[in-house]
């Protein structure tokens, strides 16, 4: 017990005294940006890309953005996010740059910043599955309904379909939101301070890992926990929505 008091009151000197609340507040933000501006840039991306595969394969640009989109799916499911996050600032951002560079153009991101276009990208593979089953799960009816008032196919999509789907969705939806805030810890690779870097860099100045890591397992449970409670509240929230109509 004495050894477990030496660690806790080291913990708090260098938490409080050595002011490393700062460097946990910072990474806790771009733990919670990166996770939210991922998950809605995921969300647009693969709405985009449900919506193209459930589209009908009658003509040739449906089915050429169709393989377009299976390509992209494939990709970013079949490698690790990490692989994802070397890759594009190790190697593609360069790239680019040195492209851009004899127009006198540069494109400047930090960590977080790519951190934030690569989760992007990844969740969209991810909810590009998640969309289109939502979207099949809606009756086929509301669509040949919206198409019998004369709403275009795209209209009836967003007004129609896609609400439905989304309602359908919600739990995996959290559950894409959970993956993504757990997944920030590998941010490290590009630079970027997130909550493991934040607790990481405390046990590294004490040479005491175990109470910081401790403490990092349970800011981890309380976001889940909330994130949990949120998407429990949306759900009662539709539901009683769905009564009412």
């Amino acid at each position: 017990m004495g050894n477990l008091s030496v660690k806790i009151d080291t913990f708090i000197e260098n938490f409080i005294t050595y002011e490393g609340y700062k460097t946990v507040l910072e990474g806790l933000q771009n733990t919670l940006i990166i996770a939210i501006l991922g998950l809605i840039i995921g969300i647009v991306i693969g709405t985009i890309i449900a919506t193209v595969r459930v589209i009908p394969k009658y003509k040739l640009l449906p089915r050429v953005l169709n393989s377009i989109c299976s390509f992209y799916v494939a990709l970013f499911r079949g490698t690790p996010i990490v692989v994802q996050l070397l890759v594009f600032y190790y190697v593609a951002l360069p790239i680019f740059n040195d492209l851009v560079s004899g127009f006198g153009m540069r494109l400047g991101l930090t960590g977080v910043q790519v951190a934030i276009v690569v989760f992007g990208l990844n969740s969209g593979a991810y909810i590009s599955e998640i969309m289109r089953s939502g979207i099949l799960s809606v009756d086929s009816g509301q669509m040949e309904a919206g198409r019998a008032v004369g709403l275009s196919f795209t209209t009836t999509m967003i007004k129609i379909v896609i609400p439905q789907a989304v309602k359908n969705i919600l739990p995996t939806l959290g559950n894409e939101f959970i993956a993504l805030v757990k997944e920030t810890s590998v941010v490290s690779f590009v630079g970027a301070t997130d909550l493991y870097v934040a607790f990481n860099y405390m046990g590294s100045n004490s040479y005491e890992f175990m109470i910081p890591y401790i403490v990092m397992a349970l800011i981890y449970i309380v976001l889940v926990l909330l994130i949990s409670l949120g998407i429990k509240i949306m759900e009662r929230s539709l539901r009683k929505s769905d009564r009412r109509n």
